[in-house]
């Protein structure tokens, strides 16, 4: 914290070079004024912290000084000395702002002692306003970014948001994001880079489950041209593309064992070679990964390099799932329907109160995305100025196959058991073909796979 200004008010000399006298030696940087007029004099040229404050004074009271200083200097912190002990003068002053009260004669160690106490507040106060601060500032970046600001009541993602940006404050410190899908892991990512110093330098997201093994190596790392059978010209990799930037990598738990060694070398070492190629390059790119599976167990099963997995986890930001955060999904529900009616032209005038009601009682298995899908789909079905209950549908996502209308009975309200009926139903209209049942639901085949291997689908 930065030396502490204290501003003595008293129109006792002897009085004000006693505090000073004291104070300095507690380093702290002291003002003298006699008069109101000289101290608000110092005011408008000095930034003062704490103003030791006597009731009695030439020109205007104590008590009317200290209404005027927390008018026009609010953080200013006054503490009120007085030759008189009178408990209506304590009270107003109290009333008015003052931290704390001394009748004179006191100690001078018990002034410090105030100040101590005036100060933990004071850094109190100045942690909450950078919080603020932070959390307007990655609003502001989202905003810009996605066209909504950054919406959130809970204590949750706030925690959140300043870890994202302690780190974003570091300039290559590896970030691993965990969460369940739909939390919004990709947000946050930009988020970290849109306020880190690379933010005017790309940032790249990979989708680390979509992309063939046999065709890792190339994307990463590029390939000169006559690298391999197709290779007709070179290709930059996606750690070149980012380069000075941020390149993103989700679902990192996806990529394949033998690529991971690959990465950690170029992790460790900040350089990488072509395939075709025996020249190194240097690049400068912050690797921001995510995952919603478990990293730490995937490595003790040893379907993930544990040295690869520490190099990543340097620093961890676990979003909550949406059901942990429930003070977040009124405002959500306000935003996406707003949104969503601006987009199709409807008007919808107000929220039914029962609408949300129910709405906080859904655990919402699929988080923000599920929500902003049934917002979405509930405007669609809404012909009037009030959306209520009667517009939304517990429907099995992406999903349900034969009946995309169907309501789930709150009893069957099971991600597992949802997610493994629709990958049966995927499998059965594909006459277990796993590409076709693959392509059905909207994800890739290794996806469908490891998920098959979850619920022992043969």
């Amino acid at each position: 914290m930065k030396q502490l200004s204290v501003l003595v008010l008293d129109d006792e000399p002897r009085m004000q070079d006693e505090i000073e006298e004291f104070l300095s030696g507690q380093q702290y940087m002291i003002y003298k004024a006699g008069a109101p007029s000289k101290a608000f004099g110092i005011l408008e040229k000095t930034a003062v912290d704490i103003l030791i404050l006597d009731i009695k004074l030439p020109e205007m009271d104590g008590l009317e000084v200290l209404k005027k200083v927390k008018q026009s200097y609010p953080d200013i912190e006054v503490i009120m000395i007085s030759g008189h002990g009178d408990m209506n003068t304590v009270i107003e002053a109290m009333r008015h702002g003052a931290f704390d009260y001394f009748q004179k004669p006191f100690r001078l160690p018990e002034i410090n002692h105030a100040i101590e106490r005036t100060k933990r507040f004071i850094l109190l106060g100045e942690k909450l306003k950078s919080t603020e601060h932070k959390f307007d500032l990655l609003s502001n970046a989202i905003q810009n970014i996605f066209g909504h600001e950054l919406i959130t009541k809970s204590s949750a993602m706030k925690k959140v948001v300043d870890l994202m940006s302690r780190v974003a404050m570091t300039d290559t410190t590896s970030v691993l994001i965990t969460g369940e899908s739909g939390t919004g892991k990709e947000l946050v990512a930009r988020g970290i880079h849109f306020l880190s110093k690379r933010k005017k330098q790309f940032f790249y997201s990979v989708n680390c489950s979509a992309v063939p093994e046999s065709l890792f190596e190339s994307e990463f790392f590029g390939h000169k041209k006559g690298a391999f059978t197709d290779a007709r010209e070179d290709k930059e990799g996606w750690f070149e593309i980012a380069d000075k930037g941020t390149l993103f990598l989700d679902e990192i738990g996806d990529m394949p064992m033998s690529q991971q060694a690959k990465l950690l070398r170029v992790l460790e070492e900040k350089k990488l070679s072509k395939l075709g190629s025996r020249v190194e390059v240097p690049v400068d790119v912050r690797v921001i990964t995510a995952s919603n599976r478990e990293l730490f167990t995937l490595s003790k099963q040893g379907k993930f390099r544990t040295d690869l997995y520490h190099r990543l986890s340097t620093f961890v930001i676990e979003i909550p799932p949406l059901r942990d955060r429930k003070d977040d999904i009124p405002p959500l529900l306000e935003y996406y329907i707003y949104y969503y009616a601006e987009q199709m032209g409807k008007f919808i005038k107000s929220i039914d109160p029962a609408l949300i009601g129910k709405m906080m009682d859904y655990d919402f298995p699929g988080n923000v995305r599920e929500l902003r899908n049934m917002v979405e789909r509930a405007i669609i079905l809404c012909d009037n100025e009030t959306i209520g209950w009667e517009n939304f549908r517990f429907s099995i996502p992406a999903s349900d196959i034969e009946d995309p209308g169907t309501i789930i009975p709150e009893s069957t309200l099971d991600l597992a058991v949802i997610e493994k009926n629709v990958i049966l139903k995927a499998l059965e209209r594909a006459n277990n073909n796993k590409s076709k049942a693959a392509e059905l639901l909207n994800i890739t085949w290794q996806s469908l796979d490891r998920r098959m291997e979850k619920y022992g689908i043969k």
